[in-house]
């Protein structure tokens, strides 16, 4: 069995009691310590309006990262494409690769739609699985809808913010087709103008496309050859669905030959399980402040979590987040993380890990990727 690369996917959390800029910091030393571990990647996600997030702009933060860290890649997972445009994303990621030539992963995601995909508690049309159990065991919950997200207040100012008064978003296929064209430097205009992005002109970039499901993000990675990260961390009912979507779209490129496919996982590691689930008391909590739409709180510690009074309704919100997050001692997150790449066939799998003190985080990879990398010599 080839050996299963991990990355990172950060988020850039702030806990409680805490700030952006010391968040920032954690972050650096993070990626440092992720390089000397072994990881692969370092992705950072895009997030606006959330208290507990300082990962508002992926390139500000993988510019910051680059100067610190030397060869591990680092990337966005990924850059929300519903509120700029392709000239802007390419320009952007050609800057920070001038200086860093070859290191950088250009992960694309949807944004400011609505999500797409069969309503909660359907059969997994792609794969046949219904919510309960994949064949090898591999959790998967009913499907969660994020129609209330998608209509609350915050929401509708963060797009009123985002979006110029008047400003149509592109179709996220043909800005997909824009930003290969300006990396290859064959851009068109409609005139027939030719246009040259520099920085971003040849770039040595590698393009991701990030999707939930085995919809239009699927297709767009599948039909352009490109590499795809499924998200099971964000929508683990649709894991299974999302990677055999896009294998089915799949057609070689000049960049990729076969599909290839990174699954990502909420993961808190610690010596021992109980340790581990102490760590872990805060994501429920945190997952709820999400998912109510009021944003990502600070990332609270276990006290403050367990002082919340939780509601039938809110047990609901996050059950499919709460149930597939892995917790616990090396050995036994490793034997969920070689289940759910056995599951999804994964290439590579991404790890996001958030705990209140940056201390244990930093415990959490490091333990992970010592056993990982025992089990998996690279």
């Amino acid at each position: 069995m080839p050996a299963i690369p991990l990355g990172v996917l950060d988020l850039v959390p702030i806990s409680s009691g805490s700030t952006a800029g010391e968040a920032l910091r954690n972050t650096i030393d993070l990626a440092r310590q992720a390089e000397r571990f072994g990881y692969a990647r370092y992705w950072f996600a895009e997030h606006h309006l959330n208290p507990g997030v300082a990962g508002a702009s992926p390139a500000v933060v993988l510019a910051l990262t680059a100067s610190a860290t030397s060869t591990i890649r680092i990337g966005s997972g990924a850059v929300q494409l519903g509120h700029r445009t392709a000239l802007s994303t390419v320009e952007e990621f050609g800057l920070i690769d001038a200086l860093h030539p070859g290191r950088l992963d250009l992960g694309l995601g949807r944004s400011g739609g609505r999500p797409s995909g069969p309503p909660p508690g359907s059969a997994d049309t792609a794969t046949g699985v219904v919510a309960g159990r994949a064949p090898n065991g591999l959790a998967i919950p009913p499907r969660f809808s994020f129609e209330h997200l998608v209509d609350s207040p915050r929401f509708r100012a963060q797009h009123q913010l985002l979006h110029l008064p008047g400003a149509r978003s592109q179709e996220y296929g043909e800005q997909v087709d824009d930003i290969l064209a300006l990396l290859r430097g064959e851009y068109r205009s409609a005139d027939g103008v030719e246009v040259h992005a520099v920085p971003g002109e040849g770039a040595e970039v590698e393009v991701w496309i990030l999707g939930s499901s085995g919809g239009t993000s699927a297709e767009v990675a599948g039909r352009n050859g490109l590499r795809f990260a499924a998200n099971y961390h964000v929508s683990p009912a649709t894991v299974l669905e999302a990677a055999e979507g896009y294998r089915a779209a799949f057609k070689p490129s000049e960049r990729l030959d076969r599909p290839y496919v990174s699954v990502s996982a909420d993961v808190v590691v610690a010596e021992d399980d109980e340790t581990a689930r102490e760590l872990a008391t805060g994501y429920g909590l945190w997952v709820r402040s999400i998912r109510s739409g009021e944003g990502a709180i600070p990332f609270p510690t276990p006290d403050e979590a367990l002082d919340h009074d939780w509601t039938e309704a809110d047990l609901t919100l996050v059950a499919d987040r709460v149930d597939t997050q892995f917790v616990g001692s090396p050995a036994r997150v490793a034997d969920h993380l070689e289940q759910l790449q056995e599951a999804t066939g994964a290439d590579e799998l991404l790890i996001t890990t958030i705990t209140h003190d940056h201390a244990d985080r930093v415990r959490s990879y490091r333990l992970l990727a010592e056993e990982w990398y025992r089990r998996h010599p690279r």
